[in-house]
């Protein structure tokens, strides 16, 4: 091997060595994390866990119009969203207006001011289903602690948290008085052995958001950088003539002990290293570029609406006429703009609801031909290249959970950014807007780092059984990189005590002398 050739192959080691020694441990982490998320993820409320617990909207007692409830506020403008459910056995309207929110009962006309502590212990109650009077009150919280952290809560403090003694706790705003965040023992549990070390959600680091990101940044950029190297070192080593000798055997391998083992996963599994921490990083956003142009995303949404929500066109059929017309149980009323007209929309669960309009009969969804002609006048001069119905997921619209909304309507445009947009049905809303570049990220990040493919998803078991073998061969390169390090470090502080020792041996001679 030519000199040259020698220095670069050992600054590729030493920098494999040393930064293996540093980042290692987080493979260890993510791999062994990553089989438990295969399950269980972060505790949160889903849409459809929020429904089964709503209670049902009782129509009689809704006596006051929505334009009256929003007058109350006294706010100028109209509102960016609003709609009935139901709180604290009364129904309420919870209008949205920028950072402004408000709820009026809906039988008064009075307004909820900041939910009481009371309030939020009968609705975490209702929740669990058991005693209030069984329940501790651990706060009003307004730091996050570990279970919410996430800084689309930081609106909703101060929380209210109740626990019970099977551990079961409830945090309920005090904002609007909705649960907002709900564990058990089992999903807590889960959550430290999971979505916690995965995603470094450990509190102190967390609460700090911008200290969080560079962290993850950094090692998952480290890492990227340990594994290619890593394979350069591999490459540079491996005899396909077999040249080495192990256990007086031709052997491809150079090495003995743990580093061997240590090459061996790293040849079969490096690549897999490199993959998934560069979409690991990529969850991050590092790279603005790859999220795409949401400009004609935000045309299509503005132009699906028609314009700003105006209260005063529901006044020719009333919240309750709605409610008997849908013909459905409805735990949540949506008052929507479609096309610039004024519809109810009756939800009972995160997958039913029925579409009330001011004239005419109750309808499951939303006309595909009015969403394509609203289409074609909100993309000009681009054209609709294709329009269709997606009755089961695709490659691009795809939820492993389920909880996309199906049947969706598909258009694609021929504009320069080759645009695609899916339409939700029922509620003619913007579920995923993807162009060139978003379609690259869609594979480079859930593609790479959570093998989501289509033919793997509609066909598991083989799905978990691909990710627990790779996962599982990940785990092992991290364990001998682990040992190893542990080696490395070892020595250097046998070499640098030897070191020591002999220095203080010289002074001392010196001294005597």
């Amino acid at each position: 091997m030519r000199p040259a050739a020698q220095l670069v192959l050992r600054c590729a080691i030493v920098c494999h060595r040393w930064l293996g020694v540093a980042l290692f441990p987080f493979v260890i982490l993510w791999f062994a994390s990553g089989i438990v998320m295969m399950y269980w993820g972060f505790p949160e409320v889903s849409q459809r866990e929020r429904f089964a617990r709503a209670p049902r909207i009782e129509p009689g007692a809704i006596r006051v119009s929505p334009e009256s409830a929003y007058r109350k506020l006294r706010w100028a403008g109209t509102p960016e969203s609003a709609e009935i459910g139901m709180l604290d056995g009364r129904p309420v309207y919870r209008f949205r207006m920028g950072n402004h929110r408000g709820i009026v009962f809906a039988d008064s006309g009075s307004i909820l001011g900041e939910v009481t502590q009371d309030i939020a212990l009968r609705l975490a109650a209702r929740w669990t289903g058991q005693a209030a009077k069984r329940a501790q009150f651990e706060g009003a919280m307004r730091e996050p602690d570990q279970w919410t952290v996430s800084g689309e809560l930081r609106a909703m403090r101060p929380l209210f948290k109740f626990a019970w003694p099977d551990g079961e706790q409830v945090y309920v705003s005090a904002q609007n008085g909705e649960v907002v965040q709900y564990t058990t023992r089992e999903t807590r549990l889960a959550a430290y052995f999971g979505a916690i070390p995965h995603w470094l959600y450990w509190t102190p680091l967390r609460k700090n958001r911008r200290q969080w990101y560079r962290v993850v940044l950094w090692s998952s950029s480290g890492l990227v950088c340990v594994g290619l190297l890593g394979l350069l070192v591999g490459a540079w080593m491996y005899s396909p003539n077999a040249r080495y000798r192990y256990r007086g055997m031709p052997s491809y391998i150079p090495y003995e002990g743990p580093k061997r083992w240590h090459m061996i996963s790293g040849v079969t599994f490096g690549v897999l290293i490199c993959t998934w921490a560069f979409s690991g990083l990529l969850s991050m956003e590092p790279f603005e570029w790859l999220s795409g142009d949401q400009e004609e995303a935000g045309k299509i949404d503005g132009a699906l609406r028609g314009g700003a929500l105006r209260l005063e066109a529901f006044a020719a059929k009333s919240p309750v006429t709605a409610l008997k017309q849908a013909g459905i149980e409805g735990k949540r009323i949506d008052f929507v703009s479609f096309d610039g007209l004024p519809y109810y929309l009756i939800r009972s669960s995160a997958g039913r609801s029925r579409i009330v309009p001011m004239q005419g009969e109750a309808m499951d969804q939303f006309d595909r031909g009015a969403i394509l002609r609203i289409a074609r006048e909100a993309c000009q001069p681009a054209t609709v290249e294709e329009a269709r119905v997606v009755s089961h997921y695709d490659a691009y619209y795809l939820d492993r959970h389920g909880q996309h909304p199906l049947p969706a309507f598909l258009v694609r445009l021929n504009d320069a950014n080759r645009s695609w947009f899916y339409i939700d049905l029922k509620t003619a809303q913007l579920v995923e807007a993807y162009d060139r570049m978003s379609r690259w990220n869609r594979w480079l990040y859930h593609g790479l780092h959570s093998w989501n493919f289509p033919w793997l998803y509609n066909h598991r078991p083989a799905w978990d059984a691909m990710m627990i073998v790779l996962l599982a061969g990940g785990l092992a390169l991290g364990v001998t990189a682990v040992v190893l390090a542990f080696q490395v470090v070892g020595r250097s502080w046998r070499s640098a005590a030897r070191n020591g020792r002999k220095i203080l041996t010289n002074e001392q001679t010196s001294d005597l002398s």
